[in-house]
């Protein structure tokens, strides 16, 4: 698309009243646009509506009218999760009226640098890391996109000696164009959003426009232990610089050492390593320090740092913010203690590979609540954990059949499947009382749901603040 100002006095679609949606439609107009938006949600359910009318934006709520979307629109600025099936979308593609997401006008007005960040799992913790240690570091990170705060809004209040830090999910990505992260980060690949990509593929292809644009000065960081990952390193024109937990990079990249055997627990000290252009090495921090538990957030650190060391961070100044980053809500997150049975809210575990991940990180003993949106998985990657970790297992949701199948052949015999109650809130909260019940002294209770949550809620976000409140309750 073109820069925001060569729309002054033209027609665009800003389809959704989500968050992001409102504050696009406040920056195009902002800057002369002629904006519509448009949700096909009820006005009732529309709270922004009136503010957005109030600064002389058009609002049409209730649904998608058939003239929405006509040759006399430039463009078109779709919620990142509406499909691009849906009516509008189909329409402005038939027409050739360019769609974009909310992330291609903000890399526009953007006066900072650019991070990006995205991967299938860990995108959060490692983008509000980041944020930690580009603050220690003296470079004045502003920290946005699908992590809370809309990319324009960030953008707009950006100057030149920011970076702007963003998580980037695939749906945003997927309508950019021209943008370009100075610094972009593909964490690993899993297996998911399948019901909106249609193909591991097409899921894939709109990861990598992460690094579509970028240029020779820019930088690339890749988890090199991630094959689909490593597959992508021949069309990268940005310098590349991998991170590692299995190998001891030989070019400039960060690593651990010794390396991680898989499946190996040998009681090993081990280091975070960066090695300079030069080959020279430092040793930023052990890993028995860093504040997260799990393995897996030992590899979402080698990422902040990577990332931070490629934005111009002194590896020195990274130890402390390892060391003291105590994590994000919903990601593996220590509830409480109740009658020496720990709770973890890990509502942020929206497919089993991110569930697989909080249970190795934890010790055997573990009542799991699992379950959610079925989106066609058969979910058995996680047999082998579930031989190996838990004790029992309390499913609900669309999926709760499949996960109860799953559990059935790993040998566990305490299965419980929760009805759905009088609202969401108290199926949980029922899941809750049965996994309480079924947990001994010494053991977890961990909601790590391998599934999204919109079958049941609105957001992982309101799964995870609804269990927190019930186990405090318990």
């Amino acid at each position: 698309m073109k820069h925001p100002d060569e729309y002054r006095g033209r027609k665009v679609v800003v389809l959704g009243l989500a968050k992001s949606g409102v504050q696009v439609a406040k920056t195009l107009h902002r800057h002369g646009v002629v904006v519509t938006v448009n949700d096909k949600k009820e006005r009732e359910q529309c709270p922004e509506a009136s503010e957005l009318e109030a600064l002389g934006i058009s609002v049409v709520c209730g649904g998608h009218p058939d003239g929405l979307i006509h040759e006399g629109v430039a463009l078109v600025v779709k919620n990142p999760g509406i499909p691009y099936t849906a009516p509008p979308v189909a329409k402005a593609q038939e027409l050739g009226i360019e769609v974009v997401t909310e992330v291609e006008i903000a890399y526009l007005l953007s006066p900072a640098p650019i991070i990006g960040i995205t991967g299938s799992n860990g995108k959060t913790t490692t983008t509000t890391w980041v944020g930690r240690m580009l603050e220690a570091a003296g470079l004045h990170p502003i920290v946005a996109g699908n992590i809370g705060t809309p990319l324009c809004e960030a953008a707009e209040a950006a100057d030149a000696e920011h970076w702007l830090v963003a998580e980037l999910s695939s749906f945003q990505l997927k309508g950019t164009g021209q943008f370009r992260p100075e610094v972009a980060c593909l964490l690993n690949i899993a297996e998911t959003h399948l019901d909106y990509h249609g193909t591991i593929e097409d899921y894939v292809s709109s990861k990598a426009k992460l690094f579509a644009n970028q240029r020779e000065m820019d930088r690339a960081v890749i988890n090199w232990d991630d094959s689909t990952c490593r597959e992508l390193v021949p069309y990268l024109r940005a310098k590349l610089i991998p991170f590692s937990m299995s190998e001891e990079l030989l070019t400039e990249g960060v690593y651990i050492h010794p390396p991680y055997v898989p499946e190996q627990e040998d009681g090993l000290s081990r280091s975070i390593i960066y090695r300079d252009a030069e080959g020279e090495v430092c040793s930023i921090v052990n890993v028995d320090e860093i504040a997260l538990p799990g393995r897996f957030n030992v590899e979402n650190a080698l990422a902040a740092v990577a990332i931070s060391i490629a934005a111009g961070a002194a590896p020195e100044a990274l130890a402390e913010p390892l060391r003291t980053f105590r994590g994000v809500e919903h990601r593996l997150e220590f509830v409480a203690v109740k009658d020496e049975v720990t709770y973890y809210n890990n509502s942020k575990a929206t497919n089993s590979k991110a569930t697989l991940m909080a249970l190795d990180a934890l010790h055997a003993g573990i009542v799991l609540i699992a379950g959610g949106l079925d989106r066609g998985s058969d979910y058995m990657e996680l047999l082998p954990a579930f031989k190996t970790k838990l004790k029992a297992i309390v499913a609900l949701g669309q999926t709760k059949e499949k996960i109860a199948h799953v559990a059935a052949l790993a040998g566990l015999s305490r299965i419980v499947l929760v009805d759905n109650g009088d609202s969401a809130a108290d199926t949980l909260r029922n899941a809750l009382k049965e996994a309480a019940a079924l947990a001994d002294r010494g053991d977890i209770v961990l909601l790590s749901p391998a599934c999204a949550s919109w079958d049941m809620f609105a957001s992982y976000e309101e799964r995870g603040r609804i269990f927190k409140e019930a186990v405090h309750t318990l």
